[in-house]
């Protein structure tokens, strides 16, 4: 999608400190982080939020790509032992600010009950 920023994150068009990229998915740090890591995990494809998925044979590679970054960038910011919590936000009342399907993983501190 043109005006999307994250398709343009994706399409190298705006600088973002990658973290992690595979066939599926391209994993940037967030540059407003509520925790010490803060790493988006954001879809090549261009999905408006995660009920565009329909489960379809392309949505289950995406889903698979998206567990294989998941893995790799908790080894890689050291929180695949102490935890780490992942979050997808869904619509305007969900806190979704960007309509591009992403994904949270948040670590590097105790994160108690209170939401994000």
């Amino acid at each position: 999608m043109s005006d999307c920023i994250f398709c343009k994150i994706v399409a190298g068009e705006i600088p973002a400190e990658r973290v992690y990229e595979n066939d599926q998915v391209v994993a940037i740090r967030d540059i407003a982080p509520v925790a010490p890591v803060h790493v988006l995990i954001l879809p090549k494809a261009h999905y408006p939020n995660i009920l565009a998925l329909d489960g379809g044979e392309g949505d289950a590679a995406l889903l698979a790509g998206v567990q294989r970054a998941v893995r790799e960038v908790a080894r890689k910011e050291g929180v695949e032992t102490s935890g780490f919590r992942l979050i997808i936000n869904c619509g305007e009342d969900g806190g979704q600010t960007v309509p591009h399907l992403h994904y949270h993983l948040l670590g590097g501190r105790t994160l108690g009950a209170r939401l994000v």
